[in-house]
């Protein structure tokens, strides 16, 4: 099994950085108050320095952390350990760094659902992506323009997404709200993301068109960044053909593979929007946010995305790149550039090159 990981393998690389993330998440993100326990969760492909430094982080709040690591699972989306379980519902905030995440399972829908967890999915979390995605972003503007975006798709009924590459979607909102899931961990029994994306969901029997990926793929974890345009066709929300070349091929005979209809059905649109993220890395927690971009979810869809809930054997998420977004027919974006005048000016205060004045 070939991991898509990028990290430096020295302890000392990026080691202040590396501490200044784990304080903002800890702090400025989970909330973290003393007293409370802290679950740090990771795989053996889990960077260990990240998984201490969230836990001396949590420490020095004055809190109680616990770390646990366990051999890395063939696949994701199966459920971690038995001990790994017990804790995860015992705990205060849960941080998850398993490079094969649990997120959707049976247990950890358990978790959440029992209502005392605040829970992070950091799925594959190195000391690069904690830099650049945390420690050397304005949090507190990114968290701010994530609301402005929740606040425009909420206000919108029909969402066109476009792409050099062929994409042609149409859907409509209907009133449907928005998740804005790197927002400040102020909920229990949630689950929260790596900032910099806002996930929803039309409504399902409205969607159709061409969809097609450029950016990254994950699972199956044989593709992750895309070298060719995957091509799906969907009809009322569900992917009815997949063409393309050698990978295309790979992502149908991966979703066939469940036999189970719900694998093909749509679950969410996302946008991406953290400054430290300028491309596809490879590591879809990344990938999904990658500034300017639009992510799509496959398969299983949980109560969170405030759509229809349904369960589903799988859950892949693809990219876009550089999507071009039309909101009752007024671009609000061409080809990864925002034109919206209010997200020009999140994007100045965020300082993202090419949108001076």
């Amino acid at each position: 099994m070939e991991l898509k990981l990028g990290f430096e393998a020295r302890d000392e690389y990026l080691q202040l950085e590396t501490y200044k993330g784990a304080m903002t998440l800890m702090k400025d993100v989970m909330l973290v108050k003393p007293g409370e326990s802290v679950l740090i969760t990771g795989d053996t492909s889990s960077d260990k320095r990240v998984m201490d430094a969230f836990a001396a982080a949590a420490y020095t709040i004055e809190a109680i952390p616990v770390t646990m690591a366990y051999a890395t699972a063939p696949l994701s989306l199966l459920d971690p350990p038995e001990p790994v379980q017990a804790a995860a519902m015992e705990c205060d905030v849960w941080v998850e760094c398993a490079y094969q995440t649990v997120q959707h399972t049976a247990s950890w829908q358990k978790v959440i659902k029992a209502g005392r967890v605040r829970y992070i999915c950091l799925t594959g979390i190195d000391v690069d992506m904690l830099t650049r995605c945390v420690a050397n972003v304005n949090y507190e503007a990114m968290v701010e323009f994530g609301e402005y975006l929740k606040a425009t798709i909420e206000g919108t009924d029909k969402i066109e997404v476009k792409s050099a590459n062929g994409t042609n979607l149409v859907a409509y909102e209907k009133g449907r709200k928005v998740r804005h899931s790197g927002q400040k961990a102020t909920i229990k029994g949630y689950p929260f993301m790596l900032g910099g994306q806002i996930s929803w969901c039309p409504v399902e029997s409205t969607i159709n068109g061409t969809l097609v990926l450029d950016g990254a793929i994950w699972p199956p974890a044989d593709i992750c960044k895309i070298n060719e345009p995957i091509q799906l066709t969907l009809k009322d929300g569900v992917v009815t053909d997949i063409e393309g070349g050698k990978e295309a091929a790979r992502l149908a005979e991966w979703m066939a593979s469940f036999n189970d209809p719900a694998s093909y059905r749509l679950a969410h649109y996302s946008l991406g929007f953290n400054p430290g993220v300028t491309a596809p890395t490879g590591r879809i927690v990344e990938d999904e946010r990658v500034f300017g971009g639009i992510e799509f979810g496959i398969g299983s869809q949980g109560a969170a995305i405030m759509g229809e809930k349904w369960d589903a054997p799988s859950h892949t998420d693809g990219t876009i790149v550089k999507p071009t977004l039309i909101f009752d027919d007024v671009v609000f974006e061409q080809d990864g550039v925002y034109l919206d005048p209010k997200a020009r000016e999140f994007c100045r205060k965020m300082g993202i090159p090419g949108y001076e004045e």
